[in-house]
């Protein structure tokens, strides 16, 4: 088993990588609490392959188990959905010495770590995602949320979870094109943090798309850990940890304007070609480690261009993010491939120009 340990002033806690870890998450979590029930929150699609199995561990330690199953998909990231997690929540007689458990991907994190932070003032927290992007990002740092009509995740709460579980053995049922989603949060931990790594990943990429659990475990391990990291050093976003929102001011613009038609991870590829393309207009990033950047992000299957969307509706969208500030968007750039630097000059005939070229 990878431990990595995620240290910040009110707490610490544990981030467990163990292929097949889903079927001992009881005894694991008997370890770290006394607390009697814990409230499972999954989607239909994630119920369907792990609930029973997930129930079955808990229940075999000692836990007292109920759960709630929402739809799949972006789409119901609403607040709609989150008042029938508090119903069953609230009408399950939780209390504050319960756990309730987000079972899926970064959507069902997302939700449920949003209900454990607002109901009675906040409950404890578990998660066990099951996507390659929710194990190397999401379900990291303690940001939870849910989307509103104008923008992405525009409501939402810092709530630091008390474990998280990954067994990467869950994502042989993922859909392919998710797992590559997840690549383009690998990619940007390495574009941000690890030049080193960024070359290992350019000459082994192929590893991760055929499920090697060995690679992907270690995969996993690192990526959990650079982010790790950097919640230690910035747990409210106050400074470095924005560096993680490489590739997500263009790319969270790019995947409200498609009404979620585009995933997380294609519109986040998208967002770090444009910023690439920034950086090189700038001057700030030199040709040859644009074109591996670009060619990167292709090689894990992930779209480079061929965007249809209208470019005044995305940067209109882009206002509306969380990261404007001042009524300035912030954008993370790089200046070489390990490193990247925020500007909130950007002249706008520049962001327009980076977007249409995403068309080509």
């Amino acid at each position: 088993m990878r431990t990595v340990i995620v240290r910040l002033p009110a707490a610490a806690y544990p981030i467990a990588i163990d292929p097949g870890l889903l079927l001992k998450s009881g005894a694991y979590l008997r370890t770290l609490t006394r607390a009697s029930s814990v409230f499972v929150i999954t989607d239909s699609n994630v119920g369907a392959r792990f609930l029973a199995a997930l129930s079955e561990s808990l229940r075999k330690a000692g836990f007292r188990v109920a759960a709630h199953t929402v739809p799949a998909g972006e789409n119901f990231k609403t607040l709609d959905q989150v008042g029938h997690i508090y119903d069953k929540l609230i009408g399950g007689t939780i209390d504050r010495q319960s756990i309730v458990i987000a079972l899926g991907g970064g959507v069902i994190g997302d939700m449920t770590g949003f209900a454990a932070a607002t109901v009675l003032r906040g409950v404890a927290f578990v998660q066990i995602p099951t996507s390659l992007l929710s194990m190397v990002d999401a379900s990291v740092g303690g940001k939870t949320g849910i989307n509103h009509p104008l923008g992405k995740n525009l409501i939402g709460a810092f709530h630091q979870p008390i474990a998280v579980l990954i067994d990467p053995q869950t994502l042989q049922t993922l859909p392919e094109h998710e797992l590559r989603g997840g690549l383009a949060e690998c990619i940007k931990h390495d574009i941000i943090r690890d030049a080193e790594h960024f070359s290992l990943l350019e000459t082994s990429i192929d590893r991760a798309l055929a499920l090697d659990m060995t690679y992907l475990a270690d995969l996993v391990a690192h990526n959990v850990a650079i982010k790790a990291r950097v919640v230690e050093a910035d747990p409210f976003e106050r400074g470095e940890r924005a560096h993680l929102n490489f590739g997500h001011t263009f790319g969270h613009a790019i995947e409200n304007v498609s009404r979620f038609s585009l995933t997380h991870g294609q519109s986040v590829a998208l967002g770090m070609v444009a910023a690439s393309r920034t950086a090189r207009r700038l001057g700030m990033l030199d040709e040859l480690s644009e074109r591996r950047i670009i060619a990167l992000i292709f090689a894990a299957g992930l779209p480079t261009g061929g965007l249809t969307l209208d470019t005044d509706a995305v940067m209109q969208t882009m206002f509306l993010d969380k990261k404007v500030q001042s009524g300035k968007i912030r954008f993370v750039l790089p200046d070489r491939i390990g490193h990247v630097v925020i500007r909130d000059d950007l002249p706008s005939e520049l962001v327009r120009e980076a977007l249409v070229s995403l068309k080509g």
